[in-house]
């Protein structure tokens, strides 16, 4: 492995170059960035997936749909189409991406749209909803044509930005430099018990500036739900159950082990990250199920993942067997969420 990451390096040198050389066009405003009136907030990171953005997205929506009227705005990674789409009642993954569209289940009431030309995004929101009163952009930390209000910055707690290294020796869109312009930085997937000593040990390793705040999230696993029938018998993780746990997502090791400690058994099919799922996929999991030993079983994927097995034909396959999802939620330690969330709100009220 160190092998390997010597002999790309000098490739991440020249994309990290790359990178900054774009950012320095942004500072000196060649390249120019557009502040909006409207309150726009934005949630990303430096490297590539699996630090829970959409999953933060969600946590701001429910913190502030009751009082403002909140909109997200998504590039729409994924999907079969492109320019401006307002999710609506017909929406996909295909046609709105399979993130876009698990925030719309989950907030069917407020506009979710998805537009890789963000200023353009966030213009059309505008004039279809006058009285539009913010807007948070999922994965938009890198998207500088758009100048945020507040910019959060997230990190993976198992996978620190401060040690990876840039694409390709390792996952980072950008040199670890990128961090100075947040103003929040949020570690997330923490442990739910996490010690001061930790969390001030953590803290001097990210060496935030005067100006960021750092705070500690970790992922709340709610009870499973059917993907397809919402008739299907109830089922509790147990030590008896076997798990065929079936994911397209960037990390999917916190699951494992979280099912790891509650059932007898999980068999684990990965597949890539936004993998859209095929009818040979289909028989391998069906396959992988039936091999399986025993009644009490079923196959468990992400929420995330549901959104790209819920089309007619895969449903026509599966829809038979004990296919669930888990939700989950983003939790902020209790000594971060009271400052977190007056931070938030406070300046969507005062613009």
């Amino acid at each position: 492995m160190e092998f390997l990451r010597f002999i790309l390096y000098p490739f991440s040198i020249l994309y990290g170059l790359l990178t900054a050389f774009r950012n320095f066009l942004f500072d000196l405003g060649i390249l120019p960035s557009t502040s909006f009136k409207l309150p726009v907030i934005s949630v990303g990171n430096l490297s590539v997936g699996g630090t829970g953005k959409s999953p933060m997205v969600m946590y701001l929506l429910e913190l502030l749909k009751d009082d403002h009227n909140i909109s997200s705005l998504s590039r729409g990674y994924g999907r079969s189409g492109t320019g401006f789409y307002l999710a609506d009642d017909n929406a996909t993954a295909r046609t709105l991406g399979d993130e876009p569209l698990q925030i719309h289940r989950r907030f069917p009431k407020l506009p979710i749209a998805v537009d890789a030309n963000r200023r353009r995004g966030i213009r059309r929101l505008m004039k279809k909803f006058p009285e539009l009163g913010g807007v948070i952009l999922d994965d938009a930390f890198q998207h500088r044509y758009v100048m945020p209000g507040v910019s959060i910055l997230l990190t993976s707690y198992d996978k620190l930005y401060i040690n990876d290294y840039v694409l390709p020796t390792g996952s980072l869109r950008e040199f670890k430099s990128g961090a100075k312009r947040a103003d929040i930085i949020i570690v997330t997937k923490a442990p739910r018990l996490l010690s001061p000593i930790d969390r001030r040990l953590i803290s001097q390793k990210l060496k935030p500036k005067p100006y960021q705040q750092v705070f500690f999230s970790y992922i709340k696993y709610k009870a499973i739900a059917p993907v397809f029938n919402d008739e299907l018998e109830k089922v509790k993780l147990n030590s008896k159950l076997q798990v065929l746990l079936v994911t397209g997502i960037a990390k999917s090791d916190g699951l494992f082990y979280h099912l790891k400690d509650k059932v007898k058994k999980v068999t684990h099919l990965k597949f890539k990250d936004h993998h859209n799922f095929e009818m040979n996929d289909i028989t391998k999991i069906k396959n992988a199920f039936h091999e399986i030993s025993g009644e009490d079983k079923i196959i468990l994927t992400t929420e995330k993942d549901a959104m790209r097995l819920n089309y007619p034909m895969i449903k026509e396959e599966l829809g038979d067997l004990p296919l669930f999802y888990i939700p989950i939620r983003i939790e902020m330690h209790e000594r971060d969420k009271q400052i977190f969330c007056e931070r938030i709100i406070d300046f969507i009220r005062r613009n």
